[in-house]
């Protein structure tokens, strides 16, 4: 059996999926109707780079899931691989989304518009550069937590990545002046993220209420691919469940590491990573060797 992982916010680049666009009539049509249901230039944004807009939240996230979708259906279609062999199905962050569309839970078209939603919520949650994020290099999630409680720092674990990496949330102020008790504390390396608000933390909680609404209205289909949620990081194929940690997953923890850990238990050990990049094969080879892993970022992978 196998697990199919995609990727989340950063992972964008200029050109991502083209390839495939240009090789493949199926990945045409996933752009096509994506950009049909959200009425986005999708192709000007990834292909031509317009305006930078690429790195704007209100389309990163559109344009990472167009970018992982029409990655996704091109593989399916396009080599032997027998879906019935897909086990489980996982994102992170945005990547959530990608998994529950391509695991048919939900439809591409409830996915594109509610990630068209949520792109613009995150963007506007805040006003801009008042609060952001940084990754912590060295240490574990428990360790930062620990030093976040001992130094009374206004920040909260907005990612725990792996056992030596860790993205934090908060005022961009406090998360300043934090850089150097994080460094007086084992923390190896200490990088702002270029990111236009803090995501997964408090304030996104008036941005989750508003997209809890949508969420409440969207119809999960049940069949046989499991999911693991980043709010829970559990294993299910209980759609209220699954609908549950979405609700949440906004304003919390992406719990990374513990959904990895419970995929090993779970006895798991094929991953295909598919979507732009291959960060999160990395951070997986981190958390547990027990995983072979096959990244899909291009249409030379998969030969």
């Amino acid at each position: 059996m196998t697990t199919i992982i995609f990727p989340g916010q950063g992972s964008q680049f200029i050109g991502m999926a083209k390839d495939f666009y240009d090789n493949f009539k199926i990945a045409r049509l996933i752009f096509e109707e994506i950009q049909d249901y959200t009425d986005i230039d999708l192709k000007k944004i990834i292909f031509e780079n317009k305006d930078d807009l690429i790195n704007i939240t209100n389309f990163t996230q559109i344009s990472i899931f167009a970018a992982s979708v029409a990655i996704y259906k091109s593989y399916i279609n396009e080599t032997d691989f027998n879906i019935k062999d897909i086990n489980i199905m996982l994102g992170h962050s945005l990547g959530e989304y990608t998994a529950l569309a391509c695991s048919d839970k939900l439809t591409i078209k409830d996915c594109s518009l509610i990630l068209k939603k949520r792109g613009s919520l995150m963007h506007n949650s805040v006003e801009l550069n008042t609060t952001g994020m940084a990754a912590l290099i060295g240490v574990n999630s428990k360790t930062i937590q620990d030093i976040i409680d001992q130094n009374n720092l206004d920040l909260e674990i907005a990612n725990d990545n792996s056992q030596i990496q860790v993205v934090i949330s908060g005022n961009i102020n406090a998360i300043d002046k934090s850089k150097h008790i994080f460094l007086e504390n084992n923390v190896k390396k200490f990088v702002k993220l270029n990111v236009s608000a803090a995501f997964h933390s408090k304030f996104m909680l008036e941005a989750q209420l508003e997209l809890q609404k949508d969420i409440d209205m969207l119809n999960f289909k049940s069949n046989n691919v499991k999911i693991i949620s980043n709010y829970s990081a559990r294993i299910s194929n209980d759609s209220s469940k699954i609908k549950e940690s979405l609700k949440n997953q906004m304003a919390n923890k992406v719990r990374w590491t513990e959904s990895i850990e419970n995929l090993s238990s779970e006895g798991e050990k094929n991953i295909l990573e598919i979507g732009p990049g291959k960060v999160l094969s990395g951070l997986i080879k981190r958390i547990s060797n027990s995983f072979d892993i096959k990244s899909i970022s291009n249409v030379s992978d998969i030969d």
